[in-house]
């Protein structure tokens, strides 16, 4: 398996860090908890992403909003704190969000050079677009991979390409940023009763499948399942958002997985795309 991590990473959240559940240092626990797997191959981005490569995916208006700590905080989900400059924020989330971006890009050029699965443990900012941040996500990873590679010529505009999310929550940056392109398709498996709840964004989904709260770990993979059949066989690239909010101990996901659930719904995820020998970018999620 190849793994994609840096460790920068890594949130240093300071005070942030008792005002929202998010834990900045898992990609680290991830690393030591794989490093000595000799089946594990770590590849790590040069660099982050360039500003100029993210405000070339972003409106007018949004490249002003992601430089002002006001707009920051709110796509955060924290009380603005007057004493914490924006060159604070940018140095101890968004720099690590922009690494997670490059980890992203990375993975997807790998897969469609030489084929197979690359999992960057970081990404899957799934919430932000190209008009807007929200939901803990200020970069939509996918979205600027995806105009990198069509820039690169490593896709082509007809290409086909699948977006599979199942984090928790609804995927409503992604479904924004490809509205209108039909060559994207997306599958969907999420908790119809949390944020987001935008009816526009949901009704973009191709293949949708919206769960009760407190759906249980054998409903939601039977439901997967049958989705995945739905699935065609000619995608030039495929990104799986494969967030662990889904898990019972989560505070926002509103599922009830176990991590064995979990576990069983990344295999059959896997083994419908190498079926389908579809190349995989995996990302982090929630």
């Amino acid at each position: 398996m190849n793994v994609i991590y840096s460790e920068h990473y890594n949130f240093n959240l300071g005070l942030l860090k008792y005002l929202h559940p998010f834990d900045g240092i898992k990609f680290k626990t991830i690393h030591t908890a794989l490093n000595s797997n000799s089946r594990v191959n770590f590849i790590e981005p040069p660099e982050p992403v360039s500003m100029e490569t993210i405000d070339s995916f972003l409106s007018s208006m949004m490249r002003k909003k992601i430089r002002d700590a006001v707009f920051v905080f709110r796509a955060l989900e924290v009380p603005r704190i007057p004493l914490i400059s924006f060159s604070f924020l940018d140095k101890k989330i968004l720099l690590p969000m922009r690494w997670g971006v490059a980890g992203t890009m990375l993975g997807a050029k790998q897969a469609l050079e030489k084929g197979g699965v690359y999992w960057n443990v970081s990404g899957g900012y799934h919430h932000a677009m190209q008009q807007n941040m929200e939901g803990f996500c200020i970069y939509n990873d996918i979205g600027i991979s995806h105009q990198q590679l069509l820039q690169d010529k490593l896709l082509s505009p007809e290409d086909k390409i699948l977006i599979i999310d199942t984090d928790a929550h609804h995927g409503n940056g992604n479904a924004y940023t490809f509205m209108e392109n039909k060559q994207v398709t997306l599958l969907d498996i999420y908790n119809a009763g949390i944020y987001p709840t935008s009816g526009y964004t949901r009704d973009r989904v191709d293949i949708s499948v919206p769960l009760r709260p407190g759906t249980d770990g054998p409903t939601y993979l039977q439901r997967y399942a049958q989705a995945l059949e739905q699935l065609e066989d000619d995608y030039r690239l495929a990104f799986v958002v494969a967030g662990t909010d889904t898990l019972l101990s989560d505070k926002l996901g509103g599922l009830c997985l176990s991590i064995d659930d979990v576990a069983e719904r990344e295999k059959i995820t896997l083994r419908a795309l190498t079926r389908r020998a579809i190349p995989t970018v995996v990302l982090g999620g929630g």
